[in-house]
Parts: C-alpha cells; structure tokens; sequence
C-alpha cells in the first residue's frame, strides 16, 4: 500500500511518532513512557564517555591547566581593567632602547601601578597598604610577592608571556586584567 500517509502504519493505526526516523519509546503495554528515554539517553552518553577516554583520552597537563583554571576563578573578586599602558599610551623616550613597560589597572577604590622590566616587576598598591600578591601565569607556578605597608611590592623574574595579578588584601581580592608580558 504504497498510498499510506507516514502517519499511519500498515494496518491503519495511527502512529504517535512526532517526527518521521523519531526513536519510539515504548513500554511492554505499547505505551510511550518518558523515563525510558531519559535512561537510554544516559546510557548512551556514558557510553560515548568511555569509548572517548579510552581512545582519546584528555591529556594529563591539559587536565591539569584546566583544573587550575578553574581554581583560578573567584567569585568575589574584583577586576581591576587596564587603564594605562606605555606600549600604547606612552610617549617614547629618546635614547631608550628597552624602555621598562609601565601598566596601570583600576576598579572602584583599588590601583595598581606596575612596571615590567627584564629584572622583574615593581609596582605599587593605591591606597597603600599590605597585601598578598600573585602573579598567575597560567599552567606555570605562581610568584608570589608580598607589598609591605607602604603597598610596594618588587618580583625577582619578569613573567614570560601571558599573565594577571592577584591581589588579597585584609579586605578584598582584586585580579587584574590578563596581559602579555
């Protein structure tokens, strides 16, 4: 009977499918029941979990930057944006080979001024103040630095490629913007 619509099955009964190739989830009385569906959805994804992790299983240092990424995240703290960079805004100086990259960052009540040379970081914390400082410079160890009362902190090695800081003060944690070195 070539002349049947899809809605219809051989025998003329109507078939409850919304979507011709749809998967059609029974139970033993012929009724669909939504729970079966959801079960063979979740079998189905753990299967496709395992066969993954067995043939193309996450590579341990991607685990690990991943991992630490999210460890990175912090709920309360503040960004403090970019405000001043002398690769942009500065004015050259005359003579100056290796000019030292001077960075300002600032959110509500909080700056950070920091220069990057190529004998590390120095900067200063506004208002002053003590804090606990890291330099995040994503799968590598983090530097930490400590800015004494006068909120001057200094950092032996400059950071190689990308990286932020992450200020704890008695108060708040501030991370800055992410930067190339």
């Amino acid at each position: 009977m070539s002349g049947l619509s899809d809605e219809h099955d051989e025998r003329g009964e109507y078939d409850e499918r919304n979507e011709p190739g749809e998967y059609d989830e029974r139970n033993e009385r012929g009724a669909y029941d939504e729970r079966d569906g959801e079960l063979h959805d979740g079998l189905l994804e753990e299967e496709l979990r395992q066969a993954a992790a067995i043939l193309d299983p996450v590579p341990a240092e991607l685990r690990r930057v991943a991992v630490d990424a999210f460890a990175l995240h912090d709920l309360d703290a503040r960004v403090a944006e970019l405000t001043f960079d002398s690769l942009v805004d500065g004015i050259p100086v005359r003579g100056e080979t290796d000019p030292p990259r001077m960075l300002t960052f600032s959110t509500d009540g909080v700056t950070v001024d920091v220069e990057v040379t190529a004998d590390g970081l120095i900067g200063q914390l506004l208002p002053p103040g003590p804090a606990g400082i890291e330099v995040l410079s994503g799968p590598r160890a983090h530097a930490r630095l400590t800015a004494d009362d006068m909120g001057r902190f200094t950092g032996e090695a400059p950071p190689a490629g990308p990286f932020a800081l992450r200020l704890r003060t008695g108060r708040e944690v501030v991370v800055t913007e992410w930067l190339r070195a």
